[in-house]
């Protein structure tokens, strides 16, 4: 299967304006991002998409591949569909997150293997336990739960499954929750597909895209990992790396 590895690219930032050009001991956040996808071996190739010139500078000139796409594309996803129709001999994308300096290229591989092993999974990502309540309660963590075949069912901002008759202390105890990891792979057509889709009322309601997804019938597919993954959203998350 050839699969193609997009990392959206972004200037403007309410929270961290200019975050991929960002020097990060000696290279920049997109170099890096790059330098890791470039490592995984289930990519064909990689390419960074963007609408900004300066990245598009940059990232030619550390001899990265770029595209410049549309500057009204409302998510990454948008981005990846329109790099995606200029491959056609790629069956499957996977999308990079671009502020991931460390990325692991093994969950990379991991989210291509699920598409590999089930071309019946439109769509794969990643998920892993949840061990403090810290995380557990933070509405910028994203929980998922998903069936014995590892397809998810939901996604929340909110603790998901409620543990009923417990404090919700000892909830992290008690009961089995998952994380999810932002990392998501294609089928190419799925990609297609699914930047076409308008908004939906479950997406609306919890900020996600990817219930959009559920309510149109795709199917998810969940890999568990035990790699922890840092995303710099502010100036502050880059002091801590």
């Amino acid at each position: 299967m050839q699969i193609l590895g997009i990392i959206p690219s972004r200037f403007a930032s309410t929270r961290f304006p200019g975050k991929p050009l960002v020097d990060i001991g000696g290279k920049t956040m997109i170099q890096r991002v790059y330098l890791q996808a470039c490592k995984a071996k289930s990519l064909s190739n990689v390419i960074v998409a963007t609408d900004d010139e300066r990245i598009y500078n940059h990232v030619k000139s550390f001899g990265g591949q770029v595209m410049l796409t549309n500057s009204r594309h409302q998510s990454g996803t948008d981005r990846c569909a329109e790099v995606a129709t200029n491959f056609q001999d790629m069956q499957a994308i996977i999308n990079i997150q671009g502020d991931e300096p460390f990325i692991d290229p093994l969950q990379i591989d991991l989210v291509a293997q699920r598409l590999k092993q089930n071309t019946a999974i439109n769509i794969a990502t990643l998920a892993k336990k949840i061990t403090q309540s810290e995380q557990l309660f933070s509405p910028n963590i994203v929980k998922v739960v998903f069936n014995s075949d590892k397809v998810a069912n939901y996604f929340s901002r909110s603790p998901i499954p409620y543990i009923r008759g417990v404090e919700k202390e000892d909830w992290t105890a008690k009961g089995i929750f998952y994380k999810h990891i932002g990392l998501y792979g294609y089928q190419r057509a799925t990609l297609l597909e699914i930047a076409q889709l308008p908004m939906s009322i479950l997406e609306k309601s919890e900020s996600l895209e990817q219930l959009r997804w559920l309510e149109n019938g795709y199917k998810i597919g969940i890999s568990l990992t035990n790699i922890e993954t840092v995303g710099i959203d502010t100036p502050a998350d880059l002091k801590k790396i």
